[in-house]
């Protein structure tokens, strides 16, 4: 006698269960009811069940239960499930922006669009941490040495729906010279955002420099040099910044308030944009 399964739905009418993925340390998902995305840093067994902590690129953490379908793995829905005991992690390369890494990927030619930053000292926190992703994505980054002279300087790259233009301002915050200046540009293809620290050094959290904070440096002094004679430091700006910038290894050594800046600064010269050459 033949045996029959009880279940008569159609093949082409049955679901496909979601497939189980390991939860890797520093796999990078995204949970469906939140949106919330971040790199896996741990799973733990609760009696309610497994749950995963997630850390987004901002350092904020998520716990959330390892549901079916829980989760989205490179935009398709995965069912998170815990290492097995004793494994070692297979950890996916990261950029020091916290992207996952393209491997084998070459640069891609050069956009019409820019960003533009300040100074020299922006430009090499820039390459720093977000390097790899503007070589893949073919993003230019310059320096203007201040921007005074920001409105002009707008008007002659001609920005376009097919070359943006990005502009990273420091000590943008209300009633600022650098507020007032940026006020004057209202081209719908340039976007200006900053971060309120009077120089790019103070994005760089204090922890990672191995300092208990940054100075307060009195009105009317140099601020780079008042920062090292504060700290005793010799009165060396230059040698100063490597100290600083040598310390700097990934986004989390820098101030959310400056991740989220240049962040948009990308997305915005990318979306859309044609690449040239």
């Amino acid at each position: 006698m033949r045996s029959y399964s009880p279940d008569f739905t159609p093949p082409w009418k049955k679901s496909t269960p979601a497939p189980e993925l390991p939860a890797e340390y520093d796999l990078v998902v995204e949970e469906v009811s939140t949106g919330f995305c971040g790199a896996v840093i741990r799973t733990e067994k609760t009696a309610e069940g497994p749950t995963v902590t997630l850390e987004d690129r901002f350092g904020k953490h998520r716990v959330f239960p390892m549901t079916a379908a829980g989760f989205l793995y490179e935009g398709a829905p995965v069912t998170l499930v815990r290492p097995p005991s004793g494994a070692s992690p297979m950890r996916p390369a990261r950029t020091a922006s916290g992207s996952v890494a393209v491997t084998h990927a070459r640069a891609r030619v050069a956009r019409a669009g820019r960003i533009y930053v300040e100074g020299r000292h922006d430009a090499e926190l820039v390459e720093r941490v977000w390097g790899d992703d503007l070589r893949i994505e073919g993003v230019v980054v310059e320096y203007l040495e201040g921007i005074d002279d920001l409105p002009a300087i707008v008007a002659e790259f001609a920005p376009g729906p097919d070359a943006k233009l990005g502009v990273l301002v420091d000590h943008l915050v209300p009633g600022s010279k650098e507020s007032r200046i940026a006020a004057r540009v209202t081209d719908a293809h340039v976007l200006i955002v900053g971060h309120p620290y009077i120089d790019v050094w103070e994005a760089v959290k204090p922890s990672s420099v191995g300092i208990p904070g940054w100075p307060r440096v009195p009105r009317g002094q140099d601020w780079k040099t008042g920062v090292c004679r504060a700290l005793g430091w010799p009165d060396n700006t230059g040698a100063a910044w490597q100290h600083i910038l040598a310390r700097v290894s990934t986004y989390r050594d820098l101030e959310p308030s400056l991740l989220g800046a240049v962040e948009r600064l990308i997305d915005h010269v990318t979306v859309g944009d044609v690449p040239q050459g």
